[in-house]
């Protein structure tokens, strides 16, 4: 391992990622796998009254590290926020990661080592992504 890549930080936040951190009674449910690694995620949300993000419960104990850091991160940080915001914290990230922007959004710092490695992008992105489709879901069930 490179320890420019996997620094004490992402260390830290895998480990608490190896525990899968599962919804009994979610508004929505997805799953998404890395094309690149073969990572996967499972998320399940619960939404308050105004669609918000009242629970998070992440799967990622078949994730890699990088992926199992991420989901830790959006068990920390997703709780309140909409798809809008975190559409946007995607967005940023992506952005971020791929040399478009100079920084990380809020709490995501510590992946920045990962910017010089493209192939892991994914996988750093994969928690969000499976987020995001279980709000869809969610958004669709309550259609």
């Amino acid at each position: 391992m490179s320890e420019a890549l996997y620094n004490a930080a992402i260390l830290r936040l895998k480990l608490a990622g190896e525990t899968a951190h599962r919804l009994a009674a979610a508004d929505g449910s997805a799953t998404r796998v890395s094309p690149v690694c073969g990572s996967k995620i499972i998320a399940d949300v619960a939404l308050d009254p105004n669609g918000r993000v009242a629970a998070v419960g992440l799967d990622a104990t078949k994730a890699c590290t990088l992926g199992q850091a991420s989901a830790t991160v959006v068990l920390e940080r997703a709780i309140g926020l909409d798809v809008a915001a975190l559409a946007a914290t995607r967005t940023q990230l992506a952005d971020f990661l791929a040399g478009r922007a100079e920084s990380a959004p809020e709490g995501w710092a510590m992946f920045a080592p990962a910017r010089a490695h493209r192939a892991r992008h994914p996988s750093i992105l994969l928690a969000l992504d499976a987020v995001l489709a279980a709000l869809a879901e969610a958004g669709q069930r309550a259609a």
